[in-house]
């Protein structure tokens, strides 16, 4: 999806902003995402750990449920932007793929770190096949195992 580069450097200092908040005593592994919605709104979050390490969420799916608790209901998200400590980017993990694609099955994608490179892309590209909605709605929703 098309964003403008004055959109992109405000998705990246939001996510490198919201890194600085993270939870992480176990991994020390400091991630900040920021997404922009269907309507320019940006939303942000950052991972949050537990010691039961099942419970932990990531940035990217904090930052996606933060624009869901602001109201947007009927989220799109057109761009997802996440920013690691690290000397290389990072690509989102499987089920932050998953709720990516939920909200943003166009969205594209963009990981940055403190060192060099950058990711660039788009879900479909990063999870292809994605389960979602059309399984729900498809000719054969009600039919059991047995009819198959």
């Amino acid at each position: 999806m098309s964003i403008s580069v004055r959109q992109l450097q405000q998705l990246k200092t939001a996510a490198r902003r919201a890194a600085k908040s993270a939870y992480a005593p176990y991994s020390k592994f400091a991630v900040g995402a920021a997404v922009l919605t269907g309507n320019g709104k940006i939303h942000a979050g950052c991972n949050v750990e537990n010691a039961s390490y099942g419970l932990c969420n990531c940035a990217e799916r904090t930052a996606i449920f933060n624009a869901v608790a602001a109201g947007q209901k009927k989220l799109r998200l057109r761009c997802v932007v996440v920013y690691t400590p690290t000397p290389k980017p990072t690509a989102p993990c499987g089920a932050c793929r998953q709720v990516i694609h939920e909200f943003g099955p166009e969205a594209r994608v963009v990981s940055f770190c403190r060192g060099r490179g950058v990711i660039d892309t788009n879900i479909r590209e990063l999870l292809p096949g994605a389960f979602g909605r059309p399984i729900y709605f498809s000719p054969r929703q009600n039919s059991s195992i047995a009819d198959q």
